[in-house]
């Protein structure tokens, strides 16, 4: 019932025009268009401006799960699945691996984008590597995502999750290099989800392996945002 349920959910997402767009074709033109214009070509930054961008895309895709949770508990979804079979955890767990599938097609689109267009060279072992960690990594946003949409209305969860994008983007370094920022930006860049997701995809493509700090962070936020959504499941439970 839980395959069905997660397949029901995928096709959802994806015959959404609006989400394609903002999660696949918005990244890739971003990508293409920060590393050939300006002059910042040099191979590193393509490498490194293709996982901040695929990482921007799958925080996107991740996200707009909230969007999806928020709009049925407004037109009584959640409420009818709640008189099936299917269990709370099922339902939540049900969402959680949908997530997991729709952040793919982001970091795909940008990959494929770099190796394609842009000139990104890597062996195959590292290709994976990067989609790989990528496609882990997201599992906190996606938790982020989920307790917006349980939490908040339709409204307030699109501009939220919006800012929340946004705000974990730039702060993060996913658009512009760390190395850029003011020293008190950067020290608070680096306890962002963001940044450590980031961190995970360009070590792939250094051929090293990531730090325990950047697990750390990881674990740390994705136990922080679990813990969120989970409390925000109950309270709308009681509500809905």
């Amino acid at each position: 019932m839980i395959t069905a349920y997660v397949r029901l959910e995928v096709r959802r997402a994806l015959r959404e025009a609006g989400f394609l767009i903002s999660t696949i074709g918005v990244p890739v033109m971003m990508y293409l268009l920060f590393t050939n214009l300006g002059g910042q070509n040099e191979p590193e930054w393509r490498a490194a401006a293709m996982v901040g961008m695929a990482a921007y895309g799958a925080l996107g895709a991740a996200l707009s799960l909230g969007n999806g949770v928020a709009e049925d508990k407004s037109t009584g979804w959640l409420r009818q699945l709640r008189i099936t079979p299917m269990t709370p955890l099922r339902v939540v767990t049900g969402r959680a691996l949908t997530g997991a599938v729709v952040v793919l097609p982001a970091i795909t689109g940008v990959l494929l984008a770099g190796g394609l267009l842009n000139g990104v060279h890597m062996t195959a072992r590292q290709w994976v590597t990067v989609a790989v960690a990528l496609w882990l990594g997201s599992f906190p946003f996606a938790l982020l995502g989920l307790g917006n949409g349980y939490r908040l209305t339709p409204q307030t969860t699109g501009v939220v999750n919006v800012a929340c994008t946004l705000g974990l983007t730039v702060v993060g370094g996913l658009w512009f290099p760390v190395a850029l920022f003011p020293d008190w930006l950067r020290a608070v860049s680096e306890f962002t989800p963001t940044n450590r997701y980031a961190e995970l995809g360009v070590a792939a493509t250094e051929g090293t392996v990531p730090g325990a700090a950047t697990l750390a962070v990881l674990l740390g936020w994705a136990a922080l945002f679990g813990t969120y959504a989970a409390v925000s499941y109950r309270r709308s439970a009681r509500t809905v």
